[in-house]
């Protein structure tokens, strides 16, 4: 499978706007060869809008927002994961949606760890773990920005079979050091890929730190963005997977029953 992460700044209540830079990023990534598209937290409609502007342009999953996009993904012939404000009855949450590339929603979820003030303001945090769904032969698993930061949640995919572990975000300064130690790190301990993608640029006071990656399974960053608009392509080689986890394999030599409070 060819992955490709669009990093981008943000499009702040634009979401007309975003759709056509989705669009355009999609016609992209098909002449990379790519089979799926990453797209960054909240890209649909921004992140740092306030929570009155969430609330306003939260969207169903199966809205109008997510019917285009099908469109896009059926055009193209590409899968499309992308951030939005989903609203469920009275709650918003802060959401990622799989469309493949037949058009289908595939899977959607919703962050599970939020991140300050700025997104206990505008979002309820999911009680639902993180669950793994079937795709080109591949088990993928979907975390948000601040849940890749908890060992818990990769380990969670992980045991669950994860092959590659999906996480688009909106990493600011000063935490670089998410992207460049965490993150290889995950994809390390749990003998996953993990594809990371994030924003540059600057939203109100916040100032995206950009170096969005795709990391194999052994921790060898594949490609790494700098910190301007950028989309990444990597080839996710099945075959790196069982090389990583040949002779050892931290998710099957756990001993949890030491690890009990």
């Amino acid at each position: 499978m060819y992955l490709a992460l669009y990093q981008c700044p943000p499009g702040p209540d634009d979401i007309a706007g975003n759709l056509r830079r989705l669009e355009q990023a999609a016609q992209q990534a098909v002449q990379n060869g790519a089979d799926l598209l990453v797209l960054p937290e909240m890209y649909l409609s921004g992140y740092n809008i306030g929570a009155k502007r969430v609330a306003e342009l939260a969207e169903s999953c199966d809205g109008p927002s997510a019917l285009r996009i099908a469109e896009i993904a059926r055009e193209h012939k590409l899968g499309i994961l992308y951030g939005y404000p989903e609203r469920d009855g009275d709650a918003i949450f802060n959401s990622v949606q799989l469309i493949d590339r037949q058009g289908e929603r595939r899977a959607n979820y919703r962050k599970t760890h939020l991140y300050g003030d700025l997104d206990r303001s505008q979002f309820s945090a999911s009680d639902e773990p993180p669950a793994i769904f079937e795709l080109d032969g591949w088990k993928v698993g979907l975390l948000i920005c601040f849940d890749v930061e908890f060992p818990e949640a990769v380990r969670t995919l992980a045991l669950a079979g994860a092959d590659v572990v999906l996480v688009p975000t909106a990493n600011m300064r000063p935490y670089e050091f998410v992207a460049q130690v965490l993150v290889p790190t995950r994809a390390y301990e749990n003998q996953v890929f993990l594809a990371y993608a994030n924003y540059v640029g600057s939203e109100g006071e916040i100032e995206y730190c950009g170096l969005s990656s795709i990391v194999a399974p052994d921790g060898q960053v594949l490609t790494k963005a700098k910190q301007g608009e950028e989309l990444l392509v990597a080839e996710l080689d099945p075959h790196r997977i069982a090389l990583a986890r040949e002779g050892y394999s931290y998710v099957h030599l756990r001993r949890p029953v030491l690890y009990r409070s």
